[in-house]
């Protein structure tokens, strides 16, 4: 490499190509950092809000295309050809997830398939009976006949079900794509969430103030803040925000330099005419920086006594604020270490009682994320989750879901990043964050449009009350089809048979009456069924045996009776007008 520059197309990149990415720019391919130190956002892959350090060598130079570098200047190699990037790859994993099959879709689908086989078997099986008895029944008659009795009417209103629970999930602000969707999420059992944009809101936020033995907690505070002032960060903006709380009057000191942040440094902050330097940052940034810079308590030995101790005190309480779930940054200022801000990511609010709605409902909710587990840990308790999966990579979210759909369980998931994709696909319900990036809007079946993953609580209420709405017109619709068959059948061969009178307890007028009669009744249900369909049957939260006992009172009764007394009030109207 002879050290010149070319600007190029980030499509003719190939493996082992250089190229030059510098503050506020993407990443045009995967590779890894050859020289020099970045801050850069990876939200657009991770949904992580805070940004990463990458920097040559180690564990922290890999970086993706797509993601944004924040700060410095880098230099990076490719390290794959077209094809085989990280994105590529996300693909391929959304590709081959596919959707199982409910249970209630499948019993559904049996149930529809045996009616209509048993219906068609009797139908066709009525010719020959027919010609045997000596009034055979023509062609005209028996189509019309399997028509009235093959199950019609559920298979006209499950449309109407499914866009009517599309309707109401609309109305949650949640847009599914389709009403299957939300039939599933009525039966789900697991929950999956995202942590970061979905538990949490997203950024980090100044929490506390902890300054080091000694020093005063207003010092800590305002050189807190004046080495925020100028930081438009989030987590910078939450800081200037907490020490204006804890006291610390607005200010605008004159003659000062504010140094901005840099991924080699990795310190922000103001140089002051009168006071010195100010500096936030990495633990281990402000320690070395005191000691090269700084005293304490008035002595000059930056690496003296008391500046070890200092040191000591400084790695306690990072070590600490770590372990509730923390990021630590430092303070220091003119070289003294003053103490910590703590930097937490917020659960959003209400997430403990809603939860317990879900767990209530006989949903577990499992956070899983890329975190590691002591951080995990603690947001998982802090939100009332069930259980947690930490330092999780997109295959392992993917692995776990179908780990859970082994066994025999239905999984909705929430996420918002790149990395949830995969497993947004292969979920029963995927639900992504309106927030979050288009690859998980695009995998999921479902997008919350107020980026809320406790919404499931709604979801699941309009999905049961899908599949309550569903099963109760599908108990009347067999019931309805059982009917008519017994109703039509005796009219039809009282004649060849006249013992059949007996059950010919409507005294239909004819055998061509009660086959029309019996086609007009069919055309006129379904209509007035549809507003039902659209409506939905209220949602009670009931057993199953109780769901079962309501509909079978309610809807199989009145699927019994109702054709009975509509197809003969039908009949006496063919009779007046002379059509029997």
């Amino acid at each position: 490499m002879d050290g010149a520059e070319e600007e190029v197309s980030s499509t003719d990149l190939v493996k082992g190509d250089v190229f030059v990415v510098e503050a506020d720019q993407l990443i045009p391919a995967d590779g890894e950092i050859v020289e020099g130190i970045a801050s850069v956002d990876e939200s657009a892959i991770t949904g992580e809000s805070a940004p990463v350090i990458r920097e040559a060598g180690g564990d922290s130079s890999a970086v993706t295309g797509g993601t944004r570098v924040l700060s410095d200047r880098i230099v990076v190699e490719v390290t794959s050809n077209p094809g085989e990037s990280f994105l590529d790859s996300m693909i391929s994993l959304v590709e081959g997830a596919s959707r199982q099959k409910t249970p209630n879709e499948i019993a559904l689908t049996i149930l529809l398939a045996a009616l209509t086989a048993i219906f068609l078997i009797v139908t066709v099986t009525l010719l020959p009976f027919s010609i045997y008895a000596g009034s055979a029944v023509d062609t005209a008659t028996l189509v019309a006949l399997l028509v009235r009795l093959i199950p019609t009417t559920i298979g006209a209103l499950l449309s109407a079900i499914g866009i009517a629970g599309m309707d109401r999930a609309v109305r949650a602000n949640i847009l599914a794509k389709s009403g299957r969707a939300v039939e599933v999420a009525g039966d789900v059992d697991t929950l999956l969430l995202d942590k970061t944009g979905t538990i949490t809101i997203g950024n980090r936020k100044a929490t506390a103030f902890i300054p080091l033995d000694g020093v005063p907690e207003e010092e800590l505070n305002r050189a807190a803040y004046l080495s925020s002032l100028s930081d438009q960060t989030p987590e910078g903006r939450s800081i200037v925000e907490l020490a204006e709380e804890r006291g610390i009057e607005h200010e605008n000191p004159e003659g000062a330099e504010f140094v901005s942040f840099s991924a080699e440094t990795r310190m922000s902050g103001v140089d002051l005419p009168s006071e010195g330097g100010i500096r936030k940052g990495s633990v281990g940034a402000i320690e070395r920086w005191a000691q090269e810079n700084g005293s304490s308590r008035g002595s000059r030995d930056g690496d003296g006594p008391a500046q070890l101790d200092k040191i000591a005190q400084l790695d306690e309480l990072a070590g600490k604020v770590s372990e509730n779930g923390g990021t630590p940054l430092a303070v220091g200022t003119d070289g003294k270490i003053l103490g910590i801000v703590k930097l937490e990511d917020i659960v959003k609010p209400g997430m403990k009682e809603r939860f317990e709605r879900l767990r209530v409902a006989g949903i577990r909710t499992v956070m899983i994320t890329g975190d590691n587990p002591k951080t995990a840990k603690y947001i998982a308790k802090e939100a009332g989750c069930d259980d947690f999966v930490a330092e999780a990579t997109p295959e392992d979210k993917l692995k776990f879901v179908r780990a859970e759909q082994e066994k025999g369980r239905l999984i909705a998931m929430t996420g918002d990043g790149t990395n949830d994709a995969p497993a947004l696909a292969q979920a029963d319900v995927g639900l992504a964050m309106n927030s979050g990036t288009q690859a998980a809007k695009e995998a999921g079946n479902m997008v919350d449009l107020d980026s809320d993953p406790t919404k499931l609580i709604e979801t699941v209420e309009i999905g049961k009350q899908l599949l309550i709405t569903r099963g109760a017109l599908t108990t009347f619709s067999v019931a309805n089809d059982v009917a008519k068959f017994f109703a039509i059948i005796p009219a039809i061969f009282v004649v060849a048979y006249p013992e059949l009178l007996a059950l010919n307890i409507m005294g239909l007028a004819t055998p061509q009456s009660a086959i029309l009669s019996a086609v007009i009744f069919n055309a006129v249900i379904i209509p007035l069924l549809i507003p039902l369909a659209l409506r939905g049957v209220r949602y009670r939260p009931l057993s199953a045996s109780a769901l079962l006992r309501r509909n079978l009172l309610i809807y199989g009764v009145g699927g019994v009776v109702a054709p009975f007394v509509g197809i003969k009030l039908i009949d006496l109207a063919l009779v007046v007008l002379g059509l029997a």
